[in-house]
């Protein structure tokens, strides 16, 4: 193609010679940046319109709040996972304690370390209480706590049947009559047949006399519970203690009671003052044992380790 130019000024003829191929290749150059101007042009106007418009708004409020609660959340595990880890220690300190002191406690009981032994895990097992039932993956940390709370439960009981055996043991020992029922003075009598010191026949003697010095103290033999404290017939002043388990015990002769009945008293407590009240021809203490309602021999009471 040809494009002649006539410049009227000074005459002269001038043309441009374009060929179909480069026209054409002009033309496509044209209408895409045509096109590309309108595509901007209704791109900017269609994200100006959504900016603007109120469902788009409350979606981007919408995801923010969410974002910003999705923090909230995972600060919030952050900082119970802190707390539940420092509470773990604490747990498993208290466990190493209770153990020690499980240790120590069987040792000073002399109970056979099978039957209670802290340094193994405790003994389980049992049915399965379902026959569909699966393993299932638990975190570390709950593994631990779990396992934290079956050791806690397994000391737990260990440690509340040691408790009752050494208390029970401790207060056979402490309502066991054992000792002698006074700190100073001699056995001037036995328990069994012997010559009456006031009508001179064979008589059997139902107890153990300790003389002594006049207003010395007598004491308990174990304790228990004070179920006469007063005159009787024969004993003088006379105080009796029931121990349990069929036990109690007898003082008799006392030139003064130092307790009433009702009175709960311990082992070497204080029960009255030595005197010759009664059938006695000196200061001395009168002492029995009865097992079951009878008198049995004080002797082997009075010598017990």
């Amino acid at each position: 193609m040809n494009i002649v130019f006539l410049s009227h000024s000074k005459g002269h003829v001038g043309s441009v010679t374009i060929d179909r191929k480069r026209l054409i290749l002009t033309a496509f150059s044209l209408l895409i940046m045509l096109a590309t101007i309108i595509y901007a042009g209704f791109y900017w106007g269609y994200q100006t319109q959504q900016a603007n418009d109120p469902a788009s708004i409350a979606m981007r409020s919408e995801l923010s709040e969410q974002r910003a609660e999705l923090e909230h959340a995972v600060d919030e595990a952050d900082r119970h996972m802190n707390a539940l880890s420092k509470q773990l220690g604490k747990v498993q300190a208290r466990v190493i304690r209770l153990d020690a002191l499980g240790r120590r406690l069987t040792k000073i009981a002399k109970l056979d370390k099978g039957e209670f032994d802290f340094d193994k895990s405790p003994a389980l097992g049992g049915p399965s209480s379902s026959e569909d039932l699966q393993a299932v993956a638990v975190p570390d940390f709950l593994t631990q706590l779990r396992e934290l709370s079956i050791q806690l439960d397994s000391r737990s009981e260990q440690l509340s049947v040691l408790e009752t055996m050494m208390m029970s043991s401790k207060l056979q020992k402490e309502v066991f009559p054992k000792g002698r029922p006074i700190s100073k003075g001699w056995m001037s009598s036995y328990y069994g047949m012997r010559t009456d010191p006031f009508s001179g026949k064979r008589e059997h003697h139902k107890g153990v006399d300790f003389a002594g010095k006049e207003g010395s103290h007598v004491n308990t033999v174990a304790a228990g519970v004070v179920t006469w404290a007063a005159e009787r017939y024969g004993y003088g002043n006379m105080v009796e203690v029931n121990h349990g388990n069929g036990y109690a015990t007898r003082y008799g002769h006392n030139k003064k009671i130092l307790v009433k009945v009702g009175d709960k008293v311990d082992k070497g407590d204080e029960l009255a003052l030595m005197g010759s009240t009664g059938r006695s021809t000196g200061p001395h203490v009168h002492f029995e044992v009865l097992k079951n309602g009878r008198n049995v021999d004080p002797s082997k009471y009075v010598n017990a380790r």
